[in-house]
């Protein structure tokens, strides 16, 4: 770093994104991007309804907005659209959390979470998982904060029930709790028809998984209008145009298409259930998945091992250093020849 960064930032660890590689090609099962592409017809709605690129985009989203309210079942007030889930969780962060709200979240999960809290100079306080990897709200009660819960989680790909957090929620009448749903289309119950009741909740989704639209960035936060209202207070105070004209008509012409968007998670779930069986059938211990990823571990090779050996045979998966999780390796489910060759590089690794 230069003598010029601040000395609020010298200590900051940034968020370690997956790898993108360039050198050769991959069978890139490590950053939980979609198998599949957005359809031709998306991308020629797009095209064509994209609006001038020397006009600035339109800083509401608003025909946007409306598209998406009739796909959630909420009113077009009740939704705020971002550049990625990541910058709907940053202005939480902000709008929610204080000296007198510290930030709350799992010790295994998006490790984004701590990264906002310390940028933002925030407290926080990190509760541990359960031994088996599972999230328990009775270890938040009581606790006064604003939780950050990842449901499905990651990277364990474990989900809570929605009744089970609307009980949380509602007892906790003066806290804030965010439902990070990244990973919500693969296999768990979505918390949005939950804003009505519950004030306090904001829920937080992407474009990114389900919706194949990683590389363009688009996520969105729903939750009462006075939530949205405190959020668009600091989107406008720091970056108004944040969606470009094309992926705003882009993500309407994605929209469009849900029954693509169902059928891809519905072979993505089936192949994620041949990959875990296959795993099993190799000893591998496997977490619980709803998502479009499992965690596994074998006791025949540690974790950063494993994730060497299948890089170097042209395999990418995700792997984390940290004490808890470092046996395990988060493996994106792809298309089905990918993940064929995924367990065919395995039994030649495991032998």
């Amino acid at each position: 770093m230069s003598r010029f960064l601040s000395a609020r930032y010298r200590d900051l660890t940034p968020y370690t994104p997956g790898e993108q590689p360039l050198d050769r090609s991959y069978v890139k099962l490590n950053t939980n991007e979609s198998p599949f592409p957005p359809s031709d017809e998306a991308l020629r709605k797009a095209r064509e309804n994209a609006r001038s690129f020397e006009r600035y985009s339109d800083p509401e989203c608003l025909s946007l907005r409306r598209k998406l309210s009739g796909v959630c079942g909420v009113s077009p007030d009740e939704v705020m659209m971002t550049n990625g889930s990541d910058e709907a969780l940053n202005l939480a962060f902000m709008a929610f959390c204080d000296d007198e709200s510290p930030a709350l979240f799992p010790d295994v999960t998006y490790g984004f979470y701590e990264v906002y809290a310390r940028v933002n100079r925030l407290p926080y306080e990190i509760v541990p998982l359960r031994e088996d990897f599972s999230l328990c709200l009775d270890d938040y009660r009581g606790k006064k904060g604003t939780l950050f819960l990842a449901n499905p989680n990651a990277p364990t790909g474990m989900a809570l029930p929605r009744a089970q957090i609307r009980d949380f929620v509602l007892s906790r009448p003066d806290q804030i709790t965010v439902v990070d749903e990244a990973y919500v289309d693969f296999g768990a119950e979505s918390c949005i028809p939950l804003i009505r009741e519950c004030p306090n909740l904001l829920v937080v989704q992407t474009f990114s998984k389900s919706r194949s639209l990683a590389g363009a960035r688009l996520g969105f936060a729903a939750g009462q209008e006075a939530l949205i209202r405190d959020l668009n207070t600091l989107r406008y105070a720091t970056a108004p145009y944040n969606v470009n004209s094309f992926t705003q008509a882009l993500g309407e012409a994605v929209l469009d298409d849900e029954a693509r968007t169902k059928e891809n998670c519905r072979v993505i779930g089936e192949n994620r259930a041949w990959t875990e069986k296959r795993l099993k059938e190799m000893g591998f211990t496997v977490l619980p998945s709803c998502t479009n990823f499992v965690f596994a571990k074998t006791d025949r090779m540690a974790g950063a091992a494993l994730y060497r050996a299948l890089r170097d045979r042209g395999i990418l998966v995700r792997h984390f250093d940290t004490e808890r999780i470092k046996d395990y390796n988060r493996i994106t489910v792809g298309a089905a020849e990918q993940m064929q060759a995924l367990i065919k590089a395995l039994r030649e690794i495991l032998g």
